[in-house]
């Protein structure tokens, strides 16, 4: 019998953007085809085109973008030739979309289940009468706890991850043919992560759906995919069976990515390491310096509007960071890691416990003492687009902690913020530029060298890499372990990300529903983690199993 027709076959797609110099041709020549129940992975760095080339398929192309040529045929119909009235039918009913950023494409005025029940009633898929029980089922689907009452909430009473699950389930609401998952796991932790693609590979085995994956994660598709197509500059470099892609790569741009992609089978590189001296001795805990945090007792208690007993976010947590060293803190979502570091930055306050820094309680700082310690401690923070003020050039964005601190005179000034674009190797042509001109890792080291300005002891970086690729994530870690030795810098490392945390950390502590479960160095929680919890989270990291994770 001949091959069944593949569900989508994309052929020859172009896409333009117009600009005011001329047209900017951002994929040239795709092809792509996806059978009735089969998973394809579109991998790549930051503007390859895999997210543009999805964006093509449903027809949500960014304003000024356009199909220039070529075909994108759903069943044998080609979708470049509907209007946009004929495109909202297919989208929702035919082709489901999980996009990327959670928070800008939810409405922050209107609840999560109102949200859902939209998409419901628009298809035809609920009436007034049995949507709201819809809608919890819908929400359950996409493994929303407690779903009845999270259908009430809005997004910002939302963590990351839940409300990533809440675009889930808009995406599965009509049980698409062809679902479009835009790096659909990128603020999830490992096992909500796996929970998420186990639930989308079930409706792809009961429902014949088809799924095609963005994503930058190579463990994710090598672990969900059957084929992986891997993207560079707008062209496809290179395609076929995902494990014989990712295991024996061909292109030199794909084995640069297999290459950069960390693995928790890893080993902490320090400056040390390149001399031959090893980071441990098996079984011998690496003796610590002094120490420059600790955190004793800390707890952090929110209370609950009319649901019941109050929520504790961080409950009784001790530990300590060693002076020019990474102190990691990895978990789930909602485990405390980020409470933690926000109370350690002092803009939340703990509601018992203490936090000292050099031997000050930093819970009590107030005046002068405040002032001092903010600029002995600086965040980087997760998002390097919404942590930088967009109507600030990349100049005034470094100056300005040297500016409120008045440190040094203008010229002072300039020099320094030159000498730090220098350390975050970016080019000091950059300055004139705004964060909307840059790419996501060149903002992230922007917001880098602006934490750097003031000479901090202490950085807390707070998912630094988790929404970059893997060849930006690279360089960024890299570029943070050769600071911390330039400098001497300690580091507060949040993450969910443990093949991350193993490159570059030195202790790691394992959070759980806000308590600590297991702390150790790097290397003992890796080779031998000794908490149930712990060697689960280890268990749940795609590509794991191939050596190829994160």
């Amino acid at each position: 019998m001949p091959a069944a027709p593949p569900l989508l076959s994309v052929r020859d797609l172009a896409v333009d953007f117009a600009t005011v110099d001329g047209p900017v041709r951002a994929v040239d020549g795709i092809d792509l085809d996806i059978a009735a129940g089969e998973t394809v992975a579109i991998v790549g760095e930051s503007g390859s085109g895999k997210s543009t080339t999805a964006m093509a398929i449903i027809g949500l192309l960014a304003s000024g973008g356009s199909v220039a040529r070529g075909s994108i045929l759903l069943d044998g119909e080609d979708l470049t030739t509907y209007s946009e009235a004929r495109m909202r039918g297919v989208r929702g009913r035919q082709i489901g979309l999980v996009p990327q950023d959670p928070m800008s494409n939810l409405n922050p005025v209107a609840k999560i289940g109102t949200q859902v029940s939209e998409t419901l009633l628009a298809h035809g898929l609920a009436d007034r009468k049995n949507v709201d029980a819809k809608v919890v089922e819908t929400l359950e689907r996409a493994g929303l706890p407690d779903a009845a009452a999270r259908a009430k909430q809005y997004p910002h009473e939302f963590s990351g991850g839940m409300r990533q699950r809440a675009l889930i389930a808009i995406g599965l609401a009509c049980n698409p043919r062809l679902l479009i998952a835009d790096e659909p796991t990128s603020a999830l932790d490992v096992t909500v992560q796996q929970t998420i693609l186990d639930q989308i590979d079930r409706l792809t085995t009961e429902l014949g759906t088809a799924v095609l994956l963005i994503t930058h994660d190579l463990g994710l598709a090598a672990e969900r995919a059957s084929r992986v197509v891997v993207m560079h500059r707008g062209r496809v470099v290179e395609q076929g069976p995902a494990q014989q892609i990712l295991e024996h790569p061909q292109h030199p741009y794909t084995q640069s990515l297999v290459a950069a992609a960390p693995s928790v089978a890893a080993v902490r590189l320090r400056p040390e390491d390149f001399r031959g001296v090893p980071l441990t001795v098996a079984g011998e805990e690496k003796k610590p310096r002094d120490t420059i945090v600790e955190i004793s007792h800390l707890t952090k208690v929110y209370p609950t509007r009319g649901r019941g007993e109050d929520f504790t976010a961080v409950d009784d947590l001790s530990l300590s960071i060693p002076r020019g060293e990474t102190v990691a803190i990895v978990g789930e979502s909602g485990s405390g890691k980020t409470t933690t570091a926000r109370m350690l930055l002092k803009v939340i306050e703990p509601t018992s416990g203490t936090i000292t820094f050099e031997g000050q309680d930093v819970t009590t700082l107030k005046g002068a003492a405040l002032k001092d310690f903010r600029q002995k401690v600086q965040p980087i923070f997760q998002d390097p687009y919404s942590s930088l003020n967009p109507m600030f050039t990349i100049e005034r964005l470094i100056e300005e902690p040297l500016t409120f601190y008045k440190r040094g005179s203008a010229k002072d000034r300039s020099a320094r913020v030159r000498s730090l674009m220098d350390d975050v190797a970016l080019p000091t042509s950059m300055l004139r530029r705004y964060p909307s001109e840059l790419s996501g890792g060149q903002r992230q080291r922007v917001a880098i060298a602006r934490a750097l300005a003031l000479s901090p002891e202490l950085i807390v970086c707070d998912e630094p890499v988790s929404a970059l690729d893997v060849l930006v994530q690279d360089q960024i870690l890299t570029l943070l372990r050769d600071l911390q030795s330039e400098y001497g810098l300690s580091y507060l490392f949040i993450s969910h990300d443990l093949a991350v945390v193993r490159l570059i950390s030195d202790y790691v502590c394992v959070m759980k529903d806000g308590k600590l479960v297991e702390a150790a160095s790097s290397e003992e929680i890796f080779t031998n983690p000794r908490d149930p919890y712990t060697r689960r989270l280890l268990a749940s990291i795609p590509g794991n199993e191939l050596g190829i994770a994160g």
